[in-house]
């Protein structure tokens, strides 16, 4: 009943080498159509430098000037296939668009990903963590939860709950697939290898829990501001605008930029019920941007009520400052690196967390110990929280200060 049509995404690489690719999406519009697309981007490891988006409620036309990671290559097409996954399609009877968008979306937020519990055994070594991590991401495979323990004479235990794009894990040429590529990074090191789909008590060992020791969500969100945080803060600004738009209200914002900026823009603003009918984002060569969105409300209204502007305000802040948490604590004898990422109110989150983690223990020369995800409901949000415990050697390669600092750096992509 829907189509979609190859001229929905077009993808135009750089005719020069170090110019930005340049993606355009024309498809029917829908709140939050902006960060399904900037987080479909940020997981292909691209870099948005510069966007424009314009919609008149119904139709969007969205272009986005991307750049690479150097020296990583960019699988285009199957980038193009997985933007057309998000976008809505184009009903072939025209008097039916409004009905059908609202049945895609309805039955987007019914289908949940088949979730499998990925099990295999092998003996530890520098980097594991990673490389096992960077396999799944290549294959497609999105870590929902993960437990990695090791034991005194080396061996690891590794379980990870993972769900597949591509909805293909439940075939054995899947699972054949997934296995031999693990083993082939891993080599003889790995003894076993199994995947299964979750059974009832796993899937609810994936639910948020309603509890997180005091301990540690004070580590993680009471957090005292460095010198060099305070005057990033200081460059970060956020304003609301109802004189410049008879219908719309304009944000303007002023940041300096990190890696995925413009998907934390838009996760917050889908969160809220904002939809943007024209905006403009510009990443500059000195390290900022600046944002112009006319934005309304889902009612089709401006912004005008004035503890909604401020709550809006202050939540954009908050996100551009500091959207994900990092801290290194003490748990006993124990040390833990711990990071928490927010999840979006339809439960996605910023993808590659756990695959930017553990890039930066890699690069620091730390083992890890023992390896944890959970979702979390914080402060009335859901979080996704990591909890790593490091091998007790680690003061050997790197002090926490710059744990936390490599951390930082990969995950805000200012390494």
């Amino acid at each position: 009943m829907g189509i979609l049509s190859d001229d929905v995404v077009v993808i135009r690489e750089p005719e020069i080498a170090g110019e930005p690719s340049v993606i355009t999406v024309s498809c029917p519009d829908k709140t939050g159509l902006g960060c399904d697309l900037c987080r479909v981007i940020l997981f292909f490891g691209l870099s948005i430098v510069r966007g424009d988006v314009s919609t008149d409620g119904k139709w969007c036309y969205i272009v986005f000037w991307v750049v690479g990671r150097r020296g990583r290559e960019t699988r285009w097409s199957l980038l193009k296939k997985r933007l057309l996954g998000v976008c809505p399609a184009v009903s072939a009877a025209s008097g039916f668009y409004n009905w059908y968008v609202r049945q895609q979306e309805t039955v987007a937020a019914e289908e949940k990903p088949q979730v499998f519990l990925l099990k295999f055994c092998c003996f530890d070594r520098m980097g594991l963590l990673h490389d096992v991590t960077q396999v799944l991401c290549e294959l497609e495979l999105t870590i929902r939860r993960v437990k990695v323990s090791t034991t005194p004479d080396g061996r690891v235990m590794d379980l990870f709950f993972i769900t597949d794009t591509r909805e293909l894990l439940h075939t054995r040429r899947r699972k054949d697939e997934t296995c031999e590529q693990l083993r082939s990074v891993l080599g003889e090191c790995m003894t076993n290898c199994d995947i299964e789909p979750a059974n009832v008590e796993m899937a609810a060992y994936l639910q948020a829990s309603l509890f997180l020791p005091p301990s540690i969500t004070e580590e993680l969100f009471i957090l005292e501001l460095s010198e060099e945080s305070r005057t990033s803060f200081k460059n970060l600004s956020v304003a609301m605008d109802n004189s410049l738009s008879p219908g719309h209200t304009l944000i303007q914002i002023k940041s300096p930029d990190h890696k995925g900026i413009l998907y934390d823009i838009m996760r917050t603003l889908k969160d809220y019920n904002i939809q943007i009918s024209y905006g403009r984002f510009y990443s500059t060569h000195n390290g900022s941007c600046e944002i112009d969105l006319f934005v309304i409300q889902k009612d089709g209204k401006k912004i005008v009520d004035s503890n909604k502007q401020t709550a809006l305000c202050s939540h954009l802040r908050t996100e551009l400052f500091r959207p994900l948490r990092v801290t290194v604590v003490s748990r006993g004898p124990d040390t833990e690196l711990l990071v928490a990422n927010p999840v979006e109110l339809s439960s996605k989150g910023r993808p590659l967390v756990f695959y930017d983690i553990t890039l930066a223990l890699k690069m620091l020369h730390i083992r890890v110990f023992l390896a944890e995800i959970g979702r979390h409901v914080i402060g009335g949000s859901e979080w996704e929280v990591y909890r790593i415990l490091l091998a007790d050697d680690f003061e050997l390669s790197a002090s926490r200060d710059k744990i936390i600092d490599v951390v930082t750096k990969i995950l805000m992509g200012w390494e």
